[in-house]
């Protein structure tokens, strides 16, 4: 069952290693202006802001669940995240490829003589700052809460979210070691056609969510 959970877990982080978006770039342009090792640390501080998320989503799921609320509140939370993951997926799938040309400074650490810990902290900070994301983690935790079985939720948790954080951060690794190999092969077609793909992914894992929720609760 776990290994099932795990491979959950890597499903959900193959979608958010292709979802295009500030920290997509700033890997990829970090990799190609400062080298392997300053994008490495840079995946670094984004996968320490993706696990403060997922700590302080997993902290308010197990107050909220492990008080014995009544199941209306599961209803509700899984309708809410499966929103929140369908409302996603349209902003993904709507989203125009003009965002490939906002490969500028402002995404890639541009201090002249950067120390290690400035690469970690600029990613962790311009992670972390994305208002979308905290709404993205809530949403992920209403899967998994509606999914894990009764008294194992923090197992569950951990098992889940390893998977995704692992492929997230050995994705972002990819990204910065083929940055210019990337780079070639992103055009704005390409581009197009992979934000519509995220986006009906999402979507379906909002529908999915919803109607696990609706059928448990009935």
């Amino acid at each position: 069952m776990w290994i099932h959970v795990f491979l959950q877990g890597i499903v959900l982080g193959l979608i958010i290693s292709v979802t295009i978006g500030p920290a997509f770039f700033a890997i990829i342009q970090t990799g190609i202006s400062r080298g392997f090792r300053s994008g490495m640390l840079l995946a670094l501080g984004i996968i320490f802001s993706d696990l403060t998320l997922i700590i302080l989503c997993y902290l308010g799921a197990s107050a909220l669940f492990e008080n014995n609320l009544d199941s209306i509140y599961n209803l509700y939370l899984g309708i809410g995240g499966g929103a929140l993951l369908i409302g996603f997926g349209a902003i993904s799938f709507t989203r125009k490829p003009e965002a490939f040309k906002r490969r500028s400074p402002k995404y890639a650490t541009q201090v002249k003589t950067p120390k290690r810990i400035t690469y970690i902290l600029k990613g962790y900070f311009m992670n972390i700052a994305n208002p979308f994301l905290i709404l993205f983690w809530l949403a992920a935790m209403s899967w998994v809460k509606t999914n894990a079985p009764e008294g194992h939720l923090l197992k569950y948790t951990i098992t889940f979210f390893s998977g995704t954080l692992s492929v997230v951060f050995l994705m972002d690794l990819l990204k910065c070691f083929v940055g210019n190999k990337i780079k070639r092969y992103l055009t704005i077609r390409l581009l197009f056609w992979i934000n519509k793909i995220v986006g009906i992914a999402l979507a379906a894992f909002g529908v999915a969510l919803i109607l696990k929720s609706v059928w448990n609760f009935l």
